[in-house]
C-alpha cells in the first residue's frame, strides 16, 4: 500500500506505466521525495481532478442526455436507445478505488511532507475537497455508503472482517460533506482559478449539497410511503430539511455577496449572450469551476462532433445524436409572461397558424431557448440551419404532405422539401425532433471533425446555478429574497425587472429547468423532489413521459395568400418507441451483488 502512490505518479510522469519496473532503479521515487516535490504532487492532484465523476458531462456518457434529459435520441442505432423503463443499476457509481487513493494521499502527505505549513495545508484541502465530491456523487446516486476516510490495510490473515463497513446513514454522508468544505474553506487557496478548487469551489459544492439534502428530508418524507431503511441509510429525517436548507443558503449567499463572480452579461443579444457564458473561456466571471479541454495538449472531447446540427457539421461523419424536445421548448415561456406552449394552430384548432419566417413562432421567447436550442430558422456557425420536414400541398379540399425520403432535396416547384438538417422521421445523425443542440456544442474550427475535435470546458459549477440553489433554498425558509435571486437570472434572460412576484415551488423548478439544461441537474432534481415517478410514469397518454417533436412545412398553395408560407405539427417524436418510466427502484441505484458478497453488512438499497 505504501508504494501505490508512488506507482500513480510515476505513471504521470513517464511515458507508459506497463514498463515501469523494468526501468534503470533511478527512476523509483521514495515516499519523501514525492510528498515533497510541490510538481509530483499537482500532477497526482490533475489525475484526481481528472477523475472526478460525472453522469454525462463530456467525460461520462454523454449520450444519457437522451436517456434523462429533455432530449431525444436521433443518432445511429436502433431507436430502443430510448428505454422502457429505467435499469435499477442506472446511475450506479461506486468507486472505492478512488476513496482509497485520495485517503493515501491525503495520508502520506501529512506524513512525509515537510513544504512549509501553508503549502501543506492548501494540497491537504485540495485532497478532501475531492474526496467530498466524491462522496457526494456517491450519495445522491447510492444513499448511504461507507465512510472510510483512511486507508484500509489487509494483514493476510484470512480475516478481512475488519476491513468491512456498513453504509453510514444517508445523513451522515451529507453531514461528512458539509463539515469538510467548512474545514478547508479557508485554507483551499487558489484564488481565482477555474480547474483547481478554490474557496468558492468548495462553497458551490456545498450549496448543491445542502440543498439536495433538505429536498430529500423535506419531499421524501411528503411521500405517502417515504423511501427509507430502517437504519437510515437510506432516508433523512424530516426535521433536518430546514437545517440543510439554512446552510445551503449561507454556502450560496457567500458567493453571490463575495462579488468574486458575476453572471455573463457581455453580449446585447441576449441568446447569444446565454450560449456564449459557457463557451467562452476569457474573461468569464460566471464559472466558478470547470473540467477543462485543450487542443493544444490533445486533450479534447467528442460532444460538438456528436451533436452539431446536420447542415453545419464539417466532415461527413457525426452529428445530430442528442436532439431536444418540444416538451423542453415549451418550458421557456414567452417574455410577457405567458406559458411557453407554441401556437402551431388557430385557438378552436380548425386551421394552422401561417408564419412568414420559420422563425417567427419563436418571436418573444426566454432568450436561453436560443442560447439551448437550435431551432429553425435560426444560424449555427453562419450558417442558416435548414429544419423543414416537407411541403404541405393544397389538392382543392385540403393539404396533403409530403416528405422526402433524403435531406437536403427540392420539391417539385424548385423550393426546398426537406433541409440539409432535417428533422426526418427515420434517418440516422439527423434530428428527429425538429430541433438540435445549440448550448455547449463549438463553434470552432473544424470543431465538429474527428482530427481536431472540441475543446470548450465542462462547467462543474457556475454563478447560474448558484443564483438558483439560493431562491430554492430562501423559498422553502419562506424567506423573500428568493424571488430576487429568480429575478435576477430572468432579467439576463429578457424578462422585465420583478418579473415574478408570487414565486412557487414549480416556477422555481421551471427555472431549473430551462437555465440549466443539459449541464447534467435534471435527472437529480426530479430524484430529490420525488417527482421523477410520477412525471415519467410509463403512460402514454402522460405529456410528461412522452417526448415530442416540431415539424415545419412550407405551403404550396399557388394564388393562395399563405403560398410559401410555413406551418408546424406537433407530434410523437418519430424515433422515440416507448414513454419513459421510473419505478420506485429508481430513486437509488442498485449496489452490485459482487459488493455485497465481499461484504455482508452492505444491504441493497429499497426495492431492490
Amino acid at each position: 500500500m505504501k508504494n501505490a502512490s508512488i506507482i500513480i505518479l510515476l505513471c504521470l510522469l513517464i511515458a507508459s506505466c506497463d514498463d515501469w519496473l523494468e526501468r534503470d532503479s533511478k527512476t523509483i521515487v521514495s515516499e519523501e521525495q514525492v510528498w515533497n516535490d510541490s510538481k509530483q504532487i499537482l500532477a497526482l492532484l490533475a489525475n484526481y481532478y481528472d477523475r472526478l465523476p460525472s453522469l454525462s458531462g463530456f467525460s461520462g456518457d454523454m449520450n444519457l442526455g437522451s436517456y434523462f434529459d429533455d432530449a431525444s435520441w436521433s443518432g445511429t442505432g436502433n431507436a430502443n436507445n430510448q428505454l422502457i423503463s429505467y435499469a435499477y443499476s442506472f446511475a450506479r457509481y461506486w468507486d472505492y478505488t478512488f476513496i482509497r487513493d485520495i485517503n493515501l494521499a491525503i495520508e502520506n502527505l501529512n506524513k512525509y511532507s515537510v513544504l512549509p505549513e501553508n503549502e501543506k495545508k492548501q494540497f491537504d484541502a485540495e485532497f478532501r475537497f475531492i474526496r467530498s465530491f466524491v462522496y457526494f456523487e456517491l450519495v445522491k446516486r447510492m444513499g448511504g455508503v461507507p465512510l472510510i476516510t483512511e486507508q484500509l490495510i489487509y494483514d493476510y490473515s484470512g480475516d478481512a472482517s475488519n476491513l468491512q463497513f456498513p453504509r453510514a446513514k444517508e445523513s451522515e454522508i451529507y453531514d461528512f460533506i458539509g463539515n469538510e468544505i467548512d474545514a478547508i474553506e479557508n485554507v483551499i487557496g487558489n484564488e481565482g482559478s477555474v480547474t483547481r478548487a478554490n474557496k468558492y469551489t468548495a462553497l458551490s459544492l456545498k450549496s448543491r449539497a445542502m440543498l439536495y439534502a433538505a429536498s430529500l428530508a423535506k419531499y421524501n418524507n411528503l411521500m405517502p410511503e417515504p423511501i427509507k431503511t430502517a437504519n437510515g441509510e437510506v432516508g433523512i429525517e424530516a426535521s433536518k430539511a430546514n437545517g440543510y436548507y439554512q446552510k445551503s443558503l449561507e454556502a450560496s449567499k457567500k458567493i453571490i455577496t463575495s462579488r468574486a463572480y458575476s453572471l455573463y452579461n457581455k453580449n446585447a443579444d441576449l441568446g447569444e449572450n446565454f450560449y456564449e457564458m459557457l463557451i467562452t473561456k476569457t474573461g468569464n466571471a460566471e464559472i466558478i469551476f470547470a473540467k477543462d479541454y485543450s487542443a493544444t495538449l490533445g486533450k479534447r472531447h467528442y460532444f460538438t462532433y456528436n451533436n452539431i446540427a446536420r447542415g453545419a457539421r464539417e466532415e461527413s461523419m457525426g452529428s445530430s445524436f442528442i436532439t431536444p424536445v418540444l416538451n423542453l421548448v415549451e418550458s421557456y415561456e414567452y417574455l410577457d409572461g405567458s406559458p411557453g406552449t407554441l401556437k402551431n394552430k388557430t385557438s378552436d384548432g380548425s386551421d394552422y397558424i401561417y408564419y412568414n419566417n420559420l422563425s417567427d413562432i419563436f418571436k418573444n421567447k426566454d432568450a436561453r431557448l436560443y442560447g439551448t436550442v437550435v431551432y429553425p430558422g435560426t444560424k449555427f456557425r453562419g450558417i442558416d440551419i435548414d429544419l423543414q420536414a416537407g411541403v404541405k400541398v393544397w389538392n382543392g379540399t385540403g393539404y396533403e404532405t409530403v416528405e422526402g425520403s433524403s435531406i437536403g432535396i427540392n420539391y417539385t416547384d424548385g423550393g426546398l422539401l426537406v433541409g440539409t438538417s432535417g428533422p426526418h422521421r427515420s434517418i440516422e445523425m439527423v434530428s428527429n425532433t425538429g430541433f438540435n443542440l445549440r448550448k455547449m456544442v463549438s463553434t470552432a474550427p473544424m470543431a465538429s471533425g474527428q482530427v481536431v475535435l472540441a475543446d470548450n470546458w465542462w462547467p462543474w459549477f457556475r454563478l447560474g446555478e448558484i443564483y438558483l440553489n439560493a431562491a430554492e433554498a430562501a423559498f422553502e425558509l419562506n424567506l423573500p429574497e428568493a424571488t430576487n435571486h429568480i429575478n435576477t437570472l430572468r432579467e439576463r434572460a429578457g424578462f422585465p425587472a420583478n418579473s415574478i412576484t408570487n414565486l412557487t415551488i414549480d416556477i422555481i423548478r421551471n427555472e431549473r429547468r430551462v437555465e440549466l439544461a443539459f449541464e447534467d441537474h435534471r435527472y437529480f432534481d426530479l430524484k430529490r423532489w420525488r417527482i421523477a415517478h410520477e412525471l415519467w410514469d410509463g403512460n402514454t397518454s402522460n405529456p410528461n413521459a412522452m417526448l415530442y417533436a416540431l415539424y415545419a412545412y412550407r405551403i404550396v398553395h399557388p394564388g393562395s395568400p399563405n403560398n410559401g408560407k410555413y406551418v408546424f405539427e406537433k407530434l410523437v417524436a418519430p424515433r422515440f418507441v416507448n414513454p419513459r418510466y421510473f419505478q420506485m427502484g429508481n430513486y437509488y441505484s442498485s449496489i452490485a451483488t459482487s459488493v455485497m458478497t465481499n461484504n455482508p453488512k452492505i444491504i441493497p438499497n429499497p426495492f431492490h
